[in-house]
């Protein structure tokens, strides 16, 4: 019985031995592996992957008539998210064609009356050239009648009946350029009017191209392929311009990490650098991407109120400096991944 006891303790010795030997192996093997990897690899666990989410709101006032999504659902570009409706913009852009009409009718009136305007002011030219002729012909039976009649060879009757006949052709003369003079400032100012109710028109053209704007507004499309998010609101509930809808992942801009890594660590960074990136939600998997950019500050300087050192007692505080990183796997792996997840990087510099 006792040489059976020694026996069972020297194998528990042994055991305990191997056991001892193996952890102490284990234990330097993994002290090994984190001394390469903390001399060869940068890591941190300060980073996430992000996407663009961008918020979906409406552009004018309105009643919802329809909601045509769900939260969380896949949408393309271009598909009907939200009716608002659309009664009173439709009104408001009738009374604004209606309004062009009318301006246009306006001017076509116009048109019509510059053109009578100006056959007036071509008849009147042709009466001037014809009251010059006849006076000059009386100009001329005026100086004879006055050569005439110092000769004595006219009676001052004689003469006295010419000079009203060449002042009576002169006054025709005057009052036919008069009559052309006008002519043409009717003319001058039917195009005056005419040039005042093209500019109207434009001004109109641009209210109805508003009003048109308004009514195309209260259809609300899907700006890109993505997935929206939450649905924070029901038919018939009044919206307002700038009214936040809903939230839309924008999956045709891609995913990358922003991974933020204190600045003793970035010295040896360089662009295209190899990084593996795994995270939380899926920890067997490593995903690989390269740094695409470095920040050119600090996160703390985009902060709402940076830290001014020269205010108070100085602390210094290792900052940390984000860096952009493009994931390179392919499209069906990186759809695995959702913006905001929480990810660990690591850089082989």
């Amino acid at each position: 019985m006792e040489n059976k006891a020694n026996r069972t303790d020297q194998l528990i010795a042994f055991i305990t031995k191997c056991s001892a030997v193996i952890l102490l192996l284990g234990l330097m093997l993994w002290g090994a592996k984190y001394l390469w990897d903390g001399y060869h690899y940068e890591e941190t666990n300060d980073a996430q992957i992000e996407e663009y989410v961008n918020p979906v709101s409406t552009r004018v006032n309105g009643y919802i008539k329809k909601v045509n999504f769900e939260e969380n659902q896949q949408v393309s570009k271009g598909d009907t998210l939200v009716i608002i409706d659309n009664n009173e913009y439709q009104i408001q852009q009738q009374e604004a064609e209606a309004s062009l009409a009318n301006a246009e009718a306006e001017i076509n009136v116009l048109q019509s009356s510059i053109a009578v305007l100006e056959n007036t002011a071509k008849v009147t030219q042709s009466q001037i050239s014809a009251a010059k002729a006849k006076l000059t012909r009386q100009e001329q039976e005026y100086t004879r009648y006055q050569h005439l009649l110092a000769g004595q060879s006219a009676t001052q009757q004689q003469f006295d009946n010419v000079k009203a006949s060449f002042e009576i052709a002169e006054s025709e003369y005057q009052t036919a350029l008069g009559n052309y003079q006008a002519s043409l400032s009717k003319v001058k100012e039917a195009q005056s009017r005419k040039a005042s109710i093209q500019t109207e028109i434009k001004k109109r053209d641009a209210v109805l191209g508003l009003k048109r704007l308004n009514v195309n507004y209260t259809v609300i499309l899907a700006p890109y392929q993505g997935r929206v998010g939450k649905k924070n609101i029901q038919d018939g509930q009044l919206v307002q311009a700038g009214q936040v809808l809903t939230f839309i992942v924008n999956q045709d801009a891609g995913k990358w990490v922003i991974a933020n890594f204190k600045e003793t660590q970035t010295g040896k960074f360089k662009l295209n650098q190899p990084a593996l990136i795994t995270v939380d939600a899926y920890p067997g998997t490593t995903f690989h991407g390269v740094i695409e950019s470095q920040s050119p500050a600090t996160g703390s300087r985009f902060s709402l109120l940076p830290p001014d050192n020269a205010t108070g007692n100085f602390v210094k505080t290792i900052q940390r400096i984000p860096v952009r990183i493009r994931l390179t796997d392919t499209s069906e792996k990186i759809a695995l991944l959702k913006a905001g997840m929480n990810a660990n990087v690591s850089i082989n510099h």
